[in-house]
């Protein structure tokens, strides 16, 4: 009786703990938020390890889970724990980490099969249709290779996985105008990388 009283005890003081260090991290001391960090994020890796397997994934997704949690740090509430709070995240994260990997598997078939349908803006001609087959798929997958990765990563989510911008605007914490101006910039770049392959021969390199 006295070992449960105690467990509970503890429980609350770790609880209340949390909670005041979270109200320090809203009042702009991040020295509050590291604490939470180090107190939690064993906790937050065992977790995401039993999931991913990966020691390396697992490490990446602690990291974005503490990232995204002190980004929205504003809405979390006293109703939840914040060990509740940071797992539901991590969880999430986990669940796009493999629905992704899913998904480029899936393009990367696509693409091998000669079956990329590319989507362009406005009246703009479309370098990819320009290009035939076999090259061209192979000229895309080289060209979105050597783009940067915030470039990449947008024209994947939405030319490729077929998001919705107001998902990506999510995923990047901008505005729903935000992320199609930078799908635009992007398509732009990917255009830039292909331009000089349409006017060379079929053994030119990027």
């Amino acid at each position: 009786m006295e070992a449960a009283a105690f467990s509970s005890a503890r429980t609350d003081w770790v609880a209340t703990e949390d909670e005041a260090l979270i109200q320090a991290a809203k009042n702009g001391e991040y020295n509050a938020f590291e604490r939470l960090y180090e107190k939690h994020r064993n906790t937050v890796y065992r977790f995401v390890y039993q999931i991913t397997r990966r020691t390396e994934e697992a490490e990446d997704i602690t990291q974005e889970a503490f990232v995204r949690a002190f980004q929205n740090l504003y809405r979390f509430r006293k109703q939840a724990k914040f060990t509740t709070w940071i797992l539901r995240i991590a969880t999430n994260l986990c669940t796009d980490r493999a629905r992704m990997s899913t998904r480029r598997t899936a393009l990367e078939q696509q693409e091998a099969a000669g079956a990329l349908e590319w989507m362009t803006v406005g009246t703009t001609v479309n370098p990819v249709e320009e290009l035939e087959g076999d090259r061209r798929a192979k000229l895309v997958r080289k060209a979105l290779a050597a783009l940067p990765e915030h470039h990449r990563n947008v024209l994947i989510w939405r030319d490729f996985e077929q998001r919705e911008y107001a998902e990506i605007s999510e995923i990047l914490g901008c505005s729903t105008g935000g992320a199609k101006l930078r799908v635009l910039r992007a398509r732009r770049a990917l255009r830039d990388r292909l331009a000089p392959l349409l006017e060379g021969g079929p053994n030119d390199e990027l």
